[in-house]
């Protein structure tokens, strides 16, 4: 009877055992992923792994670089880079053994992820692709970013609007003696090349060999030269090239000044165009705005010489407070005319008063002097003539030889710019 009882209360413990078995086992086994995502979310794993090395590896798979603006005012330029990375976490990974699932999503706020940054920029924001990132079995995890950042750069405007220089895109991550992240660089893409006047030659992945931690983006860009030579280039040679022309105006009338007060005034607008589109200052400075200066020196210099020459063929000299050499001023003039016309008519009404010998005499001096006045104007036309065509050959002579000059300074290289002196 003894040993009856004592069989029977070692089934019922054996019974229990089983029973507690079988409940544990239903809370420690998975059959979803969503379990075995809770599992992981349950871990908190919120700061990053701690391998032996103290350096976390990431892999960057790939990146997508797109440069969405340039503002040739300030000089910056604000691109989107999209990375796709990896990395291995051994706290994420499982065995088949322990759950069948070969990978699973997990919130992408519920674990650590690297944080990526722009040594150079001034202003980046960072934004995951998706709210999930993929975990696999061995611990990889696969995770998708993209970066919004502006950057500036001194880009070499030297020779604008013929621009094709190189910025560079310093992208890294925290590190610290021999702990932070190390970057891998997988491949490095370029997207939507064109954007307005510039346009992306060519992306390339760079790194100093010297740092592990210095690694950027070299961005070669070019600005398309077309609108710029329609809308500032090709007015201003032809302006310049009207004012050329304008020496063949007479200088009688005034015309010739008007004509270039008119180009002075429509090369003014060219000027303030171009004021507001380009940057104030900088180690290079762009040729075109000294190009315009000088070129607005010459015309106005050239509306000056015509007005003096205009003054000198009229009144034979430049102030109007110095008195003629020789002739006969305008009231002289009009006053001698007067005085004959008043002879002539005493000859006709009073013919009795005047002899026929002292009539013939005084249409005699009035011709005479009507000559000398047309000789002294002659004169002081061909003076200003002379001085006008002097003027012109200099002023011809000297467009010549600052083109020339100016196609020799563009095509030398005369100011370099340092980017990367942000470390």
């Amino acid at each position: 009877m003894v040993l009856a009882q004592r069989i029977l209360n070692v089934l019922c413990i054996m019974s229990y055992l089983i029973a507690c078995s079988d409940v544990v086992a239903e809370n420690t086994t998975c059959f979803s992923r969503r379990c075995l995502a809770n599992e992981m979310i349950a871990k908190e794993l919120f700061s990053p792994p701690q391998p032996p090395s103290c350096a976390v590896k990431v892999n960057l798979t790939s990146i997508q670089y797109e440069t969405l603006s340039v503002d040739t005012k300030t000089l910056r330029f604000t691109s989107r880079i999209k990375i796709e990375m990896e990395w291995k976490d051994p706290d994420l990974a499982w065995t088949d053994s322990q759950y069948e699932f070969t990978e699973l999503m997990l919130p992408v706020d519920k674990i650590w992820t690297p944080d990526m940054t722009v040594d150079n920029a001034v202003e980046t924001e960072v934004k995951p692709v998706n709210t999930d990132i993929l975990v696999r079995k061995d611990g990889t995890v696969e995770h998708s970013i993209q970066m919004y950042t502006t950057v500036v750069c001194g880009i070499n405007l030297f020779n604008y609007p013929f621009v094709k220089d190189s910025c560079p895109v310093a992208l890294n991550g925290w590190s610290q003696n021999n702990c932070g992240l190390r970057f891998e660089y997988g491949s490095v893409t370029a997207v939507g090349q064109s954007r307005g006047e510039w346009q992306t030659v060519s992306v390339v992945l760079t790194s100093d060999q010297g740092k592990l931690d210095r690694n950027y983006i070299l961005v070669t860009m070019s600005i398309n030269p077309f609108n710029t030579i329609v809308t500032l280039i090709l007015p201003t040679v032809l302006i310049m090239l009207a004012d050329l022309v304008s020496f063949a105006l007479p200088l009688e009338g005034g015309k010739r000044s008007s004509f270039k007060i008119t180009l002075v005034l429509s090369f003014t607008m060219s000027l303030l165009i171009l004021t507001d589109h380009l940057p104030d200052t900088g180690l290079c400075s762009p040729l075109i705005r000294y190009h315009f200066c000088i070129c607005l020196v010459f015309l106005v210099l050239s509306l000056l010489a015509s007005m003096i020459f205009t003054r000198m063929a009229s009144d034979g000299s430049i102030f109007s407070c110095t008195l003629p050499k020789c002739g006969f001023k305008k009231n002289d003039i009009s006053k001698h005319d007067k005085l004959q016309d008043l002879s002539l008519s005493g000859i006709s009404t009073v013919s009795g008063e005047f002899t026929e010998k002292a009539s013939i005499q005084n249409v005699v001096t009035f011709l005479e002097n009507m000559e000398k006045a047309n000789e002294e104007a002659k004169k002081k036309q061909n003076l200003a003539n002379r001085f006008d065509r002097i003027c012109f050959w200099i002023y011809f002579c000297t467009d010549v030889v600052y083109v020339i000059c100016l196609i020799a300074i563009t095509r030398t290289e005369f100011c370099k710019i340092n980017n990367l002196d942000f470390w």
